[in-house]
C-alpha cells in the first residue's frame, strides 16, 4: 500500500505540474519560466508538509522521481502546448484527482510522523493546495483557493479528515483511502461542473 500511495502522489505531481506549465504558456513565460512554475506547481504543496512535520529532506527533494515528473511535464506542453489547450477540460478533472490523492496521501503520511489527528488533516489539505497557490502567486493572479466560486481547500480537508478518522479508528485501510479521495474528488467535480460553493456574504447596496 505504501507502494501504491507513492505511485499516486507521483501521478499527482505529474498532473499539477502539467497544470503550472499551462499556466505557463498562458502568461508567455520562456522555457525557463515554465520550468519553474511546473516544478513549484508540482512540488511545493509536499515540501511544505514535510517541512512543517519534521520530515527532511522533503521528499520531492530527496526522490529524483519527483523532480523528473515536472521536467516531463514541462516538456510536455512546451512542446505540445497546443494539445494540452484541446484536452483542458480531462486536464482540470485529471486536477481534481490529483488534489484528491495528494490531500489523502499527505494526511496519512503527517500520520505517520506522529502528528495529531487534526494537524495530519491540515497537512493533507496543504499538500493538496500549496502547489497551485505558489502557481497563482508567481503568475499574479488569486488563488484558486480563495476564489469565492471555487470549491478547492475545503474539498482537500474534508478527504484529508475522512482519511485521518479512518487511519485513527482502525477502519479498514483500502476502503478508508477510496472513500476519502472519492469525496475529495467528487467536492471538487461538483465544484467545476455545478458551480458549488461556499456561502458568501452579501453586500448591502
Amino acid at each position: 500500500m505504501h507502494l501504491l500511495l507513492s505511485g499516486l502522489e507521483l501521478a499527482g505531481t505529474f498532473v499539477f505540474a502539467l497544470s503550472g506549465a499551462m499556466a505557463a504558456v498562458q502568461k508567455r513565460l520562456d522555457i525557463f519560466g515554465l520550468a519553474v512554475l511546473a516544478f513549484a506547481t508540482g512540488t511545493v504543496g509536499g515540501i511544505t508538509r514535510d517541512l512543517l512535520i519534521g520530515a527532511t529532506p522533503p521528499l520531492a527533494i530527496a526522490d529524483a522521481r519527483y523532480g523528473l515528473m515536472t521536467i516531463v511535464a514541462a516538456g510536455v506542453v512546451f512542446f505540445g502546448h497546443h494539445l494540452v489547450d484541446r484536452i483542458s477540460r480531462p486536464v482540470a478533472i485529471f486536477d481534481a484527482a490529483g488534489l484528491s490523492l495528494f490531500a489523502v496521501g499527505g494526511s496519512i503520511r503527517a500520520l505517520e510522523y506522529g502528528i495529531s489527528p487534526v494537524m495530519a488533516a491540515l497537512m493533507g489539505m496543504i499538500t493538496g493546495i500549496g502547489g497551485g497557490i505558489m502557481r497563482d502567486v508567481l503568475i499574479d493572479r488569486l488563488p484558486m483557493v480563495l476564489a469565492p466560486t471555487e470549491l478547492y481547500a475545503t474539498a482537500a480537508l474534508l478527504g484529508s479528515a475522512i482519511a485521518v478518522t479512518g487511519m485513527t479508528l482502525e477502519w479498514p485501510y483500502l476502503p478508508t483511502v477510496i472513500g476519502a479521495a472519492a469525496l475529495c474528488f467528487f467536492l471538487r467535480y461538483m465544484a467545476m461542473r455545478r458551480g458549488w460553493h461556499l456561502p458568501v456574504p452579501r453586500l448591502e447596496r
